[in-house]
């Protein structure tokens, strides 16, 4: 992950942020902790998805992804400047997925689409998202866990379940490409946002100036 971090800054001189999220448990969250704060000032994002093993935790991700700026903040004095909401990410992105992006990790591109955050970019996910509850042990040692959770659109049809998240955008990492160290569907992505920035250059609106407030000068 840290070679095609360093790859898409090399190939974008810097202007736009990777990040991989290898499930939706503890460490993708910490991982999505740690690398999205620190580039959320980046002109663009990818969001690597490829590969998630599932959890719980998509939600928490989406809902940072989905923020909207509705307002700047500015201290006297100071050039630093605050957001609202706080932590706000206003430029392109894109997700990465593949057939192996599994259970929480096909929930995470099928919401992203929803939502219309971005393009997904690679191969239609697994497409199995029906959760399953532990209901105890068994004599023998062995454990009885029973399908419980499914989920349905907002239409209310069920999605994903043994079909999996289609990509916006197809594109095949072939196993000859992978060992030769390419990776056609990360330069896909690094193409399309870099696109995008010519439309939507993802940086925050200057700080206007100061306003006067003294009678007969306003």
């Amino acid at each position: 992950m840290e070679k095609n971090r360093d790859y898409v800054n090399q190939q974008t001189d810097g202007k736009i942020g990777y990040l991989h999220i290898p499930d939706m448990g503890a460490s993708g969250i910490y991982e999505f902790t740690k690398w999205f704060y620190g580039q959320v000032r980046k002109q663009g994002m990818i969001i690597d998805v490829r590969g998630n093993g599932g959890g719980n935790v998509s939600q928490m991700v989406i809902n940072r992804l989905a923020r909207s700026l509705v307002f700047m903040g500015y201290d006297r004095g100071i050039d630093n400047l605050d957001t609202y909401p706080n932590i706000v990410f206003t430029g392109p992105m894109v997700s990465l997925l593949n057939e192996d992006s599994a259970s929480d990790g096909d929930i995470f591109p099928g919401a992203f689409q929803a939502l219309e955050l971005g393009p997904l970019i690679g191969k239609r996910s697994w497409g199995g998202i029906i959760g399953i509850t532990n209901l105890g042990p068994l004599l023998d040692g062995g454990t009885v866990f029973v399908p419980q959770f499914a989920t349905a659109s907002a239409d209310g049809e069920w999605v994903i379940e043994g079909v999996g998240v289609s990509p916006d955008i197809e594109v095949d990492n072939p196993p000859d490409a992978v060992l030769r160290g390419e990776d056609a569907q990360l330069d896909r992505a690094i193409q399309e946002v870099m696109q995008r920035l010519q439309t939507q250059p993802g940086t925050l609106p200057p700080r206007p100036a100061d306003p006067v407030k003294t009678p007969g000068n306003q």
